[in-house]
């Protein structure tokens, strides 16, 4: 990797399958499918989509199938500029799939098939990915890896935020501390960061002590909260949710195109939240993606 990047992204890149049902099936019976779309999506590849549609120069490690280096996914990558020398292509896997589905009153069942994902244990670090990169984003993932990964860029002296996201609970108590104690910035939701506060028994200036100086904690339409030395509060962009999946992960790409600029945390955090609002306002999560100007206008504006 020879041209300079911002934003190093580790994690993983997922096929979303978006399914409508009017009723869950109860067991042993069925049930027609009202709607379904295959999307792109995964918690690492989303961030450095959004991110590159923000200005941001990304790179991704995730593991994938045989097939995606000739996919119309990979080709939307290639597009925006996002490297992808260092994925991991498993061959005679597939890529990791999401399987979404919603019925009537908007109740969700999610299965998640890792397929080449899994390939992530067996796998080394590469080492090239992190020369030229200025920050590395932990995203969903194998823990082992991102402690791994997490482990190089603090060596490398990079800043370093961490999303454990639904894998949380992959984490051993010790593996967790580890990976904390390589990050800058812990991003979570609500759940998240209080299932670490009580599985760790500490309070967050605790966790603060573990290793990352900033948290973020996202609540959806009630704002985020950044913890530092005080807490900032942050006010969300409220618009009606078509589908909230994705809106974390494009509320890390914002936050991190804004500090890596060097602005101060209120403005991270409106830039992130302003960045979020247009993604739930259509099914997927790199569906809806905003402009810079998009993004600065709706702040303006609300």
């Amino acid at each position: 990797m020879n041209n300079p990047r911002d934003l190093l992204v580790i994690g993983h890149t997922a096929l979303d399958y978006i399914i409508k049902v009017e009723n869950f099936p109860s067991i042993n019976s069925s049930t027609s499918i009202d709607n379904l779309k295959n999307l792109h999506g995964g918690a690492a590849a989303n961030v450095a989509v959004v991110g590159a549609n923000l200005g941001l120069k990304t790179s991704l490690i995730s593991a994938v199938g045989g097939t995606f280096p000739t996919s119309e996914y990979k080709e939307k990558l290639k597009k925006l500029d996002i490297n992808t020398d260092n994925m991991i292509v498993v061959e005679d896997e597939s890529t990791p799939t999401a399987f979404v589905l919603t019925d009537k009153n908007d109740d969700q069942v999610s299965y998640f098939y890792w397929g080449a994902g899994r390939e992530f244990a067996n796998s080394k670090v590469p080492q090239i990915a992190f020369s030229n990169v200025k920050a590395v984003h932990l995203a969903t993932g194998d823990p082992d890896f991102n402690y791994r990964g997490g482990q190089i860029a603090k060596s490398l002296n990079k800043i370093v935020s961490f999303d454990p996201g639904q894998d949380l609970h992959m984490y051993t108590d010790e593996k967790l501390k580890e990976v904390l104690g390589n990050c800058n910035i812990l991003f979570g939701n609500q759940y998240e960061i209080d299932w670490i506060l009580n599985r760790l028994s500490i309070d967050i200036k605790e966790l603060r002590y573990l290793g990352p100086e900033i948290i973020v904690k996202t609540l959806g339409k009630d704002g985020s909260i950044i913890y530092q030395e005080e807490e900032i509060f942050v006010e969300s962009i409220y618009r009606p949710a078509v589908d909230p999946t994705g809106a974390g992960d494009s509320y890390r790409a914002g936050f991190l195109r804004c500090y890596l600029q060097g602005q101060d945390l209120k403005k991270c955090g409106e830039f992130a939240s302003a960045v979020s609002s247009f993604i739930v306002e259509a099914e997927g999560c790199q569906t809806n993606i905003p402009t810079v100007k998009d993004v600065k206008d709706r702040i303006a504006n609300k």
